[in-house]
């Protein structure tokens, strides 16, 4: 019974050697991320502009349903010009499908659903699958620094 013992014990100390302290800090960085996509959805579905672009690091690039790149400034263009227009109503819904942090980087594999209502009332529903890279910043915030997004077919 004791050398049983002794090999679990051997197996899973060589097993936690290999581990670095970043493997620690997963569950925590991958629930901060969660925890700010879901801060930057309630905010856009409130029309609550002031923050919108925080979410994104200042070095972002990122491909849009096959547009050209485009960049921080563009993005954050784009979004304030989305939450001053009176002539439709904007709500996101999001699905994570997986999260994945190595480190002081973190991919999220996720897709926004993307509903749209026109003054008129009529409503369409987009389906956005996409992949976000967030890299933990100097202050320990996470901001999206890469992503691809397109619609689902």
């Amino acid at each position: 019974m004791l050398p049983k013992r002794i090999l679990v014990g051997a197996t899973i100390a060589c097993f936690g050697i290999g581990l670095d302290g970043a493997a620690y800090a997963q569950p925590d960085s991958a629930s901060a991320i969660r925890t700010a996509l879901e801060h930057w959805r309630v905010d856009f579905n409130a029309r609550r502009s002031a923050h919108i672009c925080d979410l994104f690091s200042t070095d972002l690039r990122y491909d849009f349903r096959g547009l050209p790149e485009q960049s921080y400034p563009l993005l954050c263009a784009r979004l304030h010009r989305a939450l001053a227009d009176n002539t439709k109503t904007f709500q996101y819904g999001l699905h994570i499908k997986e999260i994945i942090v190595s480190g002081s980087m973190a991919a999220v594999r996720l897709t926004w659903i993307s509903t749209v209502t026109l003054s008129n009332k009529d409503v369409t529903t987009h389906e956005e699958p996409g992949m976000d890279i967030f890299q933990r910043q100097s202050d320990g915030h996470w901001k999206i620094m890469r992503y691809l997004a397109y619609e689902s077919e």
